[in-house]
């Protein structure tokens, strides 16, 4: 199978101070990434250069199978940013408001929705566990809710990939543990290959189908467990990182 995602030889620098270098990358259909490192690793600056937020400096990164100077319908790929550098959750807007600008991403901005976009709206705040709280004002909800309208923000455009950065940042364990149930819902069951950066690396491990692991290179790429046994904790984080890892 084709990869879905590919980072072939990209390199990118800052002020000519290098962030990421030589990075090679291939991510299938239905996969489930976790980016992680350590801070300042370059992870975030990856996914800005898959975003096409950011140009790589040499080197060329595809999505779906075309450059991504060739790729017209962003609406395939939603995006999760950060929640506390995306939203101020004292704006006076609804739940269902916040979900239908996926939708509107999705018609354009003067396409009238027909009943098949309010059909899909139900459909994604039902996925995401919120359909009570469609009438709610973002203020009056936790994290952990607000993340979910995000992701079904992200869903009513009806993308191929889901893309995370950091998106627990803030929130409870107890939300977090339902966030991480509808991430696996939506790509065991929806089939949505999603990249995830984090850097909970217990939690990640746990969840996640592949790892990659960035500091400037790409140091691994591959299971979890593996992650594990050869000891990648320790050679990038130092001695005494505590790490469980159990089975799904």
């Amino acid at each position: 199978m084709d990869p879905i995602i590919s980072i072939d030889n990209v390199s990118f620098s800052y002020n000519k101070a290098r962030v990421v270098e030589n990075i090679h990358l291939e991510i299938k259909q239905g996969e489930y990434v976790g980016i992680i490192g350590p801070n300042g690793s370059g992870k975030t600056t990856l996914l800005r250069l898959i975003l096409g937020l950011l140009r790589p400096q040499s080197g060329n990164i595809y999505l779906f199978g075309k450059p991504l100077k060739d790729i017209t319908d962003w609406t395939k790929i939603g995006y999760i940013p950060q929640k506390a550098a995306q939203f101020d959750s004292h704006f006076p807007i609804t739940v269902n408001e916040v979900v239908s600008l996926g939708r509107i991403a999705k018609k354009g901005l003067f396409g009238k929705f027909a009943s098949n976009d309010y059909h899909v709206m139900d459909h994604v705040l039902e996925m995401a566990g919120i359909a009570d709280l469609n009438q709610r004002l973002m203020s009056q909800l936790s994290g952990g809710q607000q993340q979910r309208v995000f992701i079904a923000k992200a869903l009513a455009s009806e993308p191929d990939i889901l893309i995370l950065d950091e998106p627990t940042v803030g929130v409870d364990v107890e939300s977090q543990e339902k966030f991480y149930t509808l991430l696996s819902h939506l790509n065991k069951k929806e089939g949505k290959t999603i990249v995830i950066v984090s850097h909970d690396i217990d939690v990640i491990a746990n969840e996640v189908s592949t790892i990659a692991c960035i500091n400037k290179h790409l140091v691994y790429h591959g299971a979890p467990k593996q992650f594990i046994k050869e000891d990648y904790i320790e050679k990038l984080y130092g001695k005494g990182r505590k790490f469980i890892i159990h089975g799904h």
